[in-house]
């Protein structure tokens, strides 16, 4: 069975480098937009500000081929197995990143507070948090 990942945007952010990135959105990451493709806005239309949201990217920069690696870059620490961290560098470079709406325009933005990815990684979805 092979899978197909349709990308419904792009992350538009100050983040150029991936050294320029913190590890997680809550270690000072930049507001970002997200550019929702125009094909998909109709799916954004009910998400408000303030709303906190899952967004799923594709972290096309990351190494695939990892399956091991230092917790937190920590090369200190011993070497763990990828799926126990939140490594970007894995098999099957998912981002999830809880991020709260801050603004959402008409065209298909959507601005977002403490995005830790680089500038134009592939968003692949998007899911309310529920608590």
């Amino acid at each position: 069975m092979d899978a197909t990942i349709k990308y419904i945007g792009k992350i538009n952010s100050v983040l150029k480098t991936i050294e320029d990135c913190p590890l997680q959105g809550n270690e000072n990451a930049p507001d970002a937009e997200v550019i929702i493709y125009p094909e998909f806005i109709e799916g954004i239309k009910d998400i408000k500000p303030g709303a906190e949201i899952l967004l799923l990217t594709w972290l096309h920069a990351a190494d695939s081929s990892v399956i091991k690696c230092y917790p937190r870059n920590n090369v200190d620490a011993p070497v763990v197995g990828v799926f126990s961290t939140r490594s970007p560098a894995r098999p099957n470079p998912i981002g999830i990143h809880p991020v709260t709406v801050i603004d959402l325009s008409a065209d298909g933005v959507i601005k977002v507070a403490g995005l830790e990815v680089l500038d134009q990684t592939p968003v692949i979805d998007i899911k309310p948090v529920l608590r």
